[in-house]
């Protein structure tokens, strides 16, 4: 039998990869684990990751492109009246509300990197994204300063199992940002 063509066998193997995070965390990632809940022969995986840090490279790029769903759908850094830090703390309550299995796999992800020099592109990348939107509306330290925070706070929700407060996040977002000098 010859090789059957399948366009989207790179895309399951992604998909794959973060089921498997999810499930089993990083220690229970492997080509063997992704390719059984692919359905995928052991060497699709090689063949398309030749190592396991480029399929978690593939993986934290698909992940973070969730949050960046939740920020393009919002659209409220595009108006300067908005309220920045009730917009982040929206941002936020929409990225850790319902199944957190998401954010977790993307914090997993994003936090391997500190292990894992191949990760570390992509998690700054996705830092310096981030900061580049919120400096729309503000100068780069504050912005820089307001995604950290961020990142603590969703951090601190997602370790203690805690419950969203975006008042509380809107409230000590809005410490950082500088009064407008317009008001």
């Amino acid at each position: 039998m010859g090789r059957r063509y399948d366009p989207e066998r790179r895309q399951r193997i992604i998909d794959a990869a973060i089921r498997v995070v999810g499930e089993k965390g990083l220690a229970g990632l492997s080509h063997r684990t992704v390719a059984a809940a692919a359905d995928v022969p052991l060497g699709s995986t090689t063949y398309h990751f030749t190592t396991l840090d480029e399929l978690m490279v593939a993986a934290l790029r698909q992940a973070n492109e969730g949050f960046a769903k939740v920020i393009a759908a919002r659209g409220g850094l595009e108006d300067p009246r908005a309220d920045l830090a009730a917009e982040l703390a929206g941002w936020m309550g929409e990225w850790l509300a319902g199944d957190r299995t998401g954010v977790e796999l993307e914090y997993e992800l994003y936090l391997a990197a500190l292990r894992r020099p191949a990760l570390r592109p992509v998690a700054a990348e996705w830092t310096e994204r981030l900061v580049d939107l919120v400096a729309r509306r503000t100068d780069p330290g504050t912005a820089r300063a307001l995604v950290a925070l961020m990142d603590g706070i969703c951090l601190q929700v997602l370790l203690t199992d805690g419950r969203y407060d975006e008042e509380y996040a809107r409230e000590v977002l809005a410490r950082i940002i500088p009064p407008r000098s317009d008001a």
